[in-house]
Parts: C-alpha cells; sequence; structure tokens
C-alpha cells in the first residue's frame, strides 16, 4: 500500500512550484489632466483631510458628497485629488486606492517622491 491508502498518487505536470508562479499585476487609474496623486497624512474633522500630494504640497481637502459614503479615509491612504481652480491649497478627493492598486504605484515610482511622517 502506497502513503495514500488504495489510491493512487495523481501527479499535476501543468502546476509550477511558487518560486516560478507568474506574478499578478493590477491595473491601477493614474491621476488625469488636473489630477493629483496623494497620501492622506492627517484627519481633520467632518469630510476635511491633509493631503500630502506629488508636486510637494500639502492640500487641506475635502470628500464631496457624491463620495461620501463611497470613501472610507484613514492616515496613509493613497487617493487622487483634483485642486480648486480659484484656491491651489485646496481640493477634492475623487478616488481612493486599494491597497494593490497603491503598492503597484509605488513600484512603478509615482509615489515614491511622498515622504510620509506621521
Amino acid at each position: 500500500m502506497g502513503k495514500f491508502g488504495d489510491f493512487e498518487e495523481i501527479k499535476d505536470e501543468t502546476a509550477k512550484p511558487l518560486d516560478e508562479q507568474e506574478e499578478f499585476t493590477s491595473r491601477a487609474r493614474m491621476p488625469r489632466k488636473g489630477q493629483l496623486a496623494g497620501i492622506v497624512i492627517q484627519r481633520l474633522g467632518g469630510n476635511r483631510m491633509s493631503v500630502q500630494s506629488t508636486d510637494k504640497k500639502i492640500r487641506n481637502c475635502r470628500v464631496p458628497g457624491r463620495f461620501s459614503r463611497k470613501f472610507w479615509l484613514r492616515p496613509g491612504d493613497a487617493v487622487i485629488i483634483e485642486p480648486w481652480p480659484d484656491d491651489d491649497n485646496k481640493g477634492d478627493v475623487v478616488y481612493q486606492y486599494r491597497k494593490n492598486e497603491a503598492y503597484q504605484l509605488r513600484k512603478q515610482g509615482i509615489l515614491k517622491d511622498i515622504d510620509t511622517k506621521f
């Protein structure tokens, strides 16, 4: 008798070892014209937060009403913001990256320039 009793061991020749498996890449949404990527630094209360963007500015951003129930933002989360046309120190959060998308952005070097010390 074998180690599986009366059954024969079935060998799967198509399965690859763990070190040879392919890495799945996710497609992360990129900021469009007039938008910037950033990282939430601090929540300020209500629907406002401080966000450090890729142009090295810290902006006071808000979550518009249509996204208020969709986003649940915490410090360290990666987001896309749209700066206000009349005041460059403020902006709106329009997209929240998931963890795997933020990892892809860091891997591509987009969020690498932002140093967050919170």
